[in-house]
């Protein structure tokens, strides 16, 4: 699930992952932007056996470094450019989730994501569609 803002910078990265991920039986995409509230029955109804959220998170490291994050791990909110945190989201699935998160360099506006981050972002999109790939699917 693709989370974030397009026109605030790096915070657009969940939304870049998500739209550039290919589906297939196994894996399914969603972009949901800043609206995560708005997709909570589609999500309940496609019940995944995990859900990955794809979202910018300001984990005090350099910029483009991604993490799996527990999101009970996360503040309460990244940017606040969400109206519902993502940790506070993850209450409302039967099913195990996980943040993958991406620290940004910036979350100004603007529509280009940065150099270090998209790098990161597209390192993720070829691992997740690859491994589709090396699956037989």
């Amino acid at each position: 699930m693709g989370v974030g803002n397009v026109l605030r910078q790096d915070d657009g990265v969940g939304v870049y992952i998500s739209t550039r991920i290919k589906e297939s039986e196994r894996i399914k995409s969603l972009t949901v932007e800043v609206s995560l509230e708005n997709y909570l029955g589609k999500i309940n109804s496609i019940s995944p056996d995990i859900l990955v959220i794809l979202d910018c998170v300001d984990m005090k490291t350099r910029p483009g470094e991604s993490a799996l994050i527990e999101p009970g791990k996360t503040s309460d909110n990244t940017f606040n450019t969400h109206n519902i945190s993502v940790s506070k989201l993850a209450g409302f699935f039967k099913f195990p989730s996980c943040i993958m998160g991406i620290q940004p360099l910036s979350i100004d506006f603007g529509e280009n994501i940065s150099y270090l981050v998209k790098e990161e972002a597209d390192k993720i999109i070829q691992l997740i569609n690859k491994q589709e790939v090396q699956n037989g699917y």
